[in-house]
């Protein structure tokens, strides 16, 4: 608890501090613009869709034929719900689909509907400048959809520590974000429950996360897309079993590639009677695009999921290697849809017991 509280005290602080700065703050100059008050609602929608032929491993059908499986997917069928109740107060509320898998259920197998995203939101614009907030309820964690909004194929499926089952997009908790004068970077700290918004809490456990970006040369052309960002989840399973998720990457971002590189080392003790375990593994991916909308998408992942506990399984690799080319369909600002042909391998180490994967799919991105 001493962990909760301290955090709980630094967001008290800050809140106040920000608050008594707003009031410190001199008037507008008159003549000035007021703030826009009126209430507004948006709709939207993001659909990821997919045909994907699995060559690798094959299955058994009904009869005991081994095949190669193929299946047409729906991946992600958000409805966005967005609003402004005054200036400084905004919420979303955005449902997507999971597949129901409760052998009970009589909607087994059926795609059915839960919350991603339901959060309240303070603008803290009018005190500390453009883009900085405070949201409470089910939101984005800091470092997946900052990634995913550089990585431009999550529609193919997602980012490496986010698959790999080490960090989740979205938890429910409090946190504050902010960004730093002139364009040199931003800030998110956040405390959550910890177990992603699929779950309920299941103790009194929180996870405590920052993520921290610099942007070094703002104001150069060529180099204003670097950045370097930093990113620590501070969590515990129970109070004496420790998980902690350590991250640095470099981005860059261009009208024509983009591309990153991160680092992950992560440390998990499920129970207090068992080893803790070491995991370290890092992602490069690269992003190039054409003027006429055909892109490509080529990546690289590679995990060792222990490397600290002597056995079998300690330093041995997982590695995925993804490829594609992609049309990106000429529409207005503020809207997206593409196609993607990609071919993805899943190659485990011998001692980890799992067959090799390959996948060839046509992928297809719908975002208003």
């Amino acid at each position: 608890m001493t962990r909760l509280r301290v955090s709980m005290s630094f967001f008290a602080a800050l809140l106040w501090a920000t608050l008594a700065w707003g009031q410190a703050t001199a008037p507008p100059p008159q003549g000035s613009q007021p703030p826009d008050d009126t209430p507004s609602i948006k709709l939207g929608v993001m659909l990821f869709t997919d045909y994907t032929f699995t060559a690798a491993p094959a299955v058994k059908d009904a009869d005991g034929n081994t095949v190669q499986s193929s299946a047409f997917n729906v991946g992600r069928a958000y409805i966005n719900v967005t609003g402004n109740i005054s200036h400084l107060v905004a919420f979303r509320i955005t449902p997507d689909i999971s597949r129901e898998t409760g052998s009970g259920s009589s909607l087994n197998g059926s795609y059915t509907y839960r919350l991603k995203y339901g959060y309240g939101q303070l603008n803290l614009d009018d005190w500390l400048g453009a883009g900085s907030w405070v949201r409470l309820g089910i939101h984005q964690t800091p470092y997946i959809v900052f990634m995913e909004d550089i990585y431009p194929y999550r529609f193919q499926g997602t980012m490496f520590v986010d698959r790999e089952g080490f960090l989740t997009s979205a938890d429910t908790g409090l946190s504050w974000h902010y960004n730093l004068p002139s364009s040199y970077g931003d800030l998110h700290l956040g405390i959550y429950n910890g177990e992603g918004y699929a779950k309920p809490e299941a103790n009194n456990q929180k996870a405590i996360q920052l993520r921290f970006s610099l942007r070094p040369t703002p104001s150069v052309n060529v180099l204003k897309g670097f950045r370097v960002s930093g990113f620590y989840d501070d969590d515990h399973y129970a109070r004496s079993d420790r998980k902690t998720r350590l991250i640095g990457n470099v981005t860059f971002e261009h009208a024509w590639i983009n591309a990153g590189f991160e680092y992950l080392k992560a440390k998990d003790r499920p129970l207090v009677t068992a080893p803790e375990t070491h995991a370290n593994g890092w992602s490069a991916w690269v992003t190039p695009r054409t003027p006429i909308g055909i892109a490509g998408v080529f990546r690289y992942d590679s995990l060792n999921p222990n490397s600290n506990v002597p056995g079998p399984s300690e330093n041995a690799e997982k590695k995925r290697g993804i490829a594609g080319v992609a049309y990106w369909f000429p529409v207005k600002k503020g809207v997206s849809s593409a196609v993607l042909a990609d071919y993805e391998r899943v190659h485990y180490e011998s001692v980890l017991a799992k067959p090799n994967e390959k996948r060839y799919a046509l992928h297809a991105l719908f975002s208003y």
